[in-house]
């Protein structure tokens, strides 16, 4: 502890003063107390305490600590920081109640079943040797739910013209396409430019479509309908879409099992169409005969297509997408682009065609299993001396009106 000793300044007694005062002598209260023996009262005793205390607070305060003092008290801080620090993480109860548990670090392994398959006993005249199963069991209803394969797209390509009934086919083969699982594509074709009236049509059907132009131009009406199917083959090529072809008319009937089994078509499918004849008197049946899934032949006829490689209707086969734009993957013998020949004779376009995608039946598939069944129909119903209503409104009323009683 420091202490403070004060100089007292000396006392001359036998010095005058200018205001007349006498000569005092500086003592400290301490001193006083002492000379007189006691205390009159309580009041000098704590007026002495407390000059004392502020004594020893102003000699703590004002005394110039040195460097190393400066030093001392930091490193004596600092270990009773720490000594602090450690006393608080220190449990504060016996030894025994830390279990060693509280401090392991071992790695259990999880818990193994073992069973006892009774059909996987192997018993011999003198020991019995059982196999154990350490739990690990095949789950074949979880391997199910991650074998997920792709569904096939469905590119079905529909060309079609301005007339009287084209709101009603595009609308009923709409409706048709709509029940099929995605992922189905329609292209529809139309000539020349894009009539917004078809545009509507296909945006009110919910079916993913694209709409295309054929800006070729073409004379005879017959070939309209090659020009169209080439534009959306040239379409496929160019963007090299995958999945099914399929040319769907828009006159034509078709039932829901016939797209669901396009799916099944691994390069070329065929099946029978019948057709209305005509003379609108009788049925035809075209297409493929069956003995399950292989070709051996093929119905017809009408005597004038006879001389036909192929016997098939326009709507009455599909082929997968990459025999156009993957001729190394089907070993084409040229990479030609595959395209409909509007120079051969008409009810020649299909065998022309059919020809540049297989080399013979071999290479077909025909669907359903035996050809046995029916899937769409060619009826040829086309109202041809009806006028084509711009915007499918009707400027007049009909001829007769009857007024009413």
């Amino acid at each position: 502890m420091a202490s403070i000793r004060r100089t007292q300044s000396p006392a001359y007694h036998d010095r005058p003063y200018q205001n007349g005062g006498t000569s005092f002598s500086v003592s400290s209260p301490s001193q006083k107390l002492l000379s007189n023996g006691k205390c009159s009262s309580p009041l000098p005793f704590f007026s002495s305490y407390g000059v004392g205390i502020r004594r020893f607070v102003a000699g703590a305060f004002l005394q110039k600590y040195s460097r190393k003092v400066w030093r001392r008290s930091a490193y004596r801080c600092l270990v009773f920081f720490l000594l602090g620090f450690l006393l608080g993480m220190s449990p504060f109860g016996e030894v025994e109640d830390i279990k060693s548990q509280d401090f392991s670090f071992e790695i259990k392994p999880s818990p193994v079943n073992v069973k006892l398959d009774p059909e996987s006993v192997v018993k011999r005249e003198d020991f019995v040797l059982d196999t154990v199963n350490l739990g690990v069991e095949r789950q074949s209803k979880t391997k199910e739910r991650f074998n997920f394969i792709p569904k096939k797209q469905i590119i079905v390509v529909t060309p079609t013209y301005n007339r009287a009934l084209q709101a009603f086919y595009l609308n009923r083969l709409g409706q048709v396409l709509r029940l099929v699982p995605p992922p189905i594509l329609w292209m529809v074709v139309e000539m020349n430019v894009a009539s917004m009236e078809t545009a509507e049509i296909l945006r009110k059907t919910g079916v993913m479509y694209r709409h295309i132009v054929c800006t070729k131009n073409s004379t005879n009406v017959k070939d309209r309908g090659v020009h169209q199917r080439n534009a959306a083959l040239e379409h496929i090529e160019h963007h090299k879409l995958d999945g099914i072809v399929y040319f769907a008319d828009d006159d034509n009937i078709y039932s829901l099992e016939l797209f669901k089994g396009l799916r099944e078509i691994s390069r070329f499918g065929t099946w029978p169409v019948a057709m209305l004849a005509q003379s609108k008197n009788k049925a035809i049946l075209e297409g493929p005969v069956c003995n399950g899934s292989q070709v051996i032949g093929w119905h017809t006829n009408e005597k004038s297509k006879r001389l036909r490689r192929f016997h098939v209707d326009m709507s009455g086969f599909a082929f997968n997408s990459t025999i156009l734009w993957d001729p190394k993957k089907w070993r084409r013998p040229t990479s030609a682009p595959i395209q409909q020949l509007d120079t051969v004779k008409e009810g020649f376009q299909e065998t022309t065609f059919i020809e540049q995608l297989v080399e013979d039946e071999s290479q077909m598939e025909g669907t359903p299993a035996g050809c046995s069944r029916i899937m769409n129909w060619h009826l040829h119903l086309e109202a041809r001396n009806l006028v084509y209503p711009r915007g499918w409104l009707l400027q007049k009323n009909l001829d007769v009106v009857l007024p009413i009683k």
